[in-house]
């Protein structure tokens, strides 16, 4: 879902702030082989984890930066035309500093895992006045076995929220 959300164009330059092991930033290096992917990433084993998923998908167009955000953004190469936010409790201040960086028609996409997060990042993407902005619900369920019979039991949902910067 969150991929779909990006609609990423062939010469990407991705942002992914809060890459954890890197399933974004291999994905789209794998749609988009022309395109270039920034994995931000504070963490250093798990950035290691990053580039060693990249190295066993032979994904060669993925730069790993150790550093958090907002703090490192400046030290990134190219502007980004799409940036996936997955982490970051200063996500105001993110997407706010992410937003300069953004040419028009670029896209956020950022995922809230509680109340609080969805509040900023809606709060956030109306004082950025963000165009087209879209909120899709994760409904996922595990099946569990309890006595005899088999049951789903919902996980917590995810909030995918994007939008555009647009005149």
């Amino acid at each position: 879902m969150l991929l779909a959300q990006l609609r990423l164009i062939p010469n990407t330059v991705l942002w992914d702030i809060g890459a954890g092991t890197g399933t974004i930033p291999v994905e789209v290096g794998l749609l988009c082989p022309q395109g270039q992917i920034f994995a931000i990433e504070r963490d250093e084993e798990v950035a290691n984890l990053i580039r060693r998923n990249c190295d066993r998908f032979n994904v060669k167009n993925v730069e790993v930066i150790e550093g958090s955000a907002p703090e490192c953004l400046h030290e990134l190469k190219e502007p980004p035309s799409r940036v996936c936010i997955e982490g970051g409790r200063p996500i105001q201040e993110i997407l706010q500093i992410v937003w300069e960086y953004l040419p028009q028609t670029g896209r956020v996409v950022a995922t809230a895992a509680n109340l609080e997060s969805l509040y900023a990042i809606s709060h956030s993407f109306s004082n950025l006045q963000a165009r087209n902005i879209e909120v899709v619900q994760s409904a996922v369920n595990r099946l569990e076995t309890r006595g005899f019979s088999q049951i789903l039991a919902a996980v917590n949902p995810i909030f995918i929220l994007s939008g555009e910067k647009l005149e």
